[in-house]
C-alpha cells in the first residue's frame, strides 16, 4: 500500500518529469495499491477553487478510472493527527501521516518534514 500526497499525485496525473523515478516506478508497478487520502482530495478541491492549482475537475472519477484507491478519514485518523508532535502545521498532511501510521504504509511524497514522524517516506 503506497498513500501518496497531493504534490505526487499531480505530478503523476500530469506525467510532469519532477516525479522521482522511483517513486513513478512503485505507483506504474500493478502490485502495489496506490492510495489517496479522502483529506489529500479536499485539499487539492481547495486550492483548485481558490486558483493556487491546476487539477481534474473530476479528479474522483479519474482516481477511479487509473484504479487508485480512496482512503476516507476515521475519526481515529482525526485523533491520531491531532496527537502527532507539530513537526509539520498542514492539517492535510497530518491526516496522511497518521493514515499510514494506521495502515503501516510508506508515504510518496517530497515534503521532508514527513521523515520526522513514524511513517516512512519515498522520496518524490
Amino acid at each position: 500500500m503506497i498513500p501518496i500526497d497531493a504534490q505526487a499525485l499531480l505530478w503523476w496525473l500530469t506525467d510532469d518529469a519532477t516525479l522521482a523515478p522511483n517513486a513513478r516506478s512503485l505507483i506504474a508497478d500493478p502490485e502495489n495499491d496506490v492510495l489517496v487520502s479522502a483529506a489529500t482530495i479536499w485539499e487539492i478541491a481547495l486550492k483548485q477553487a481558490l486558483g493556487k492549482l491546476d487539477a481534474p475537475d473530476d479528479l474522483v472519477d479519474v482516481l477511479e478510472l487509473i484504479g487508485f484507491e480512496e482512503v476516507p478519514v476515521t475519526g481515529a485518523d482525526g485523533v491520531a493527527a491531532a496527537g502527532l508532535e507539530p513537526h509539520h502545521r498542514d492539517p492535510f498532511d497530518r491526516i496522511l501521516v497518521a493514515q499510514a501510521m494506521r495502515l503501516d504504509a510508506s508515504i510518496v511524497t517530497r515534503d521532508r518534514v514527513f521523515a520526522r514522524y513514524p511513517a516512512t517516506t519515498i522520496l518524490a
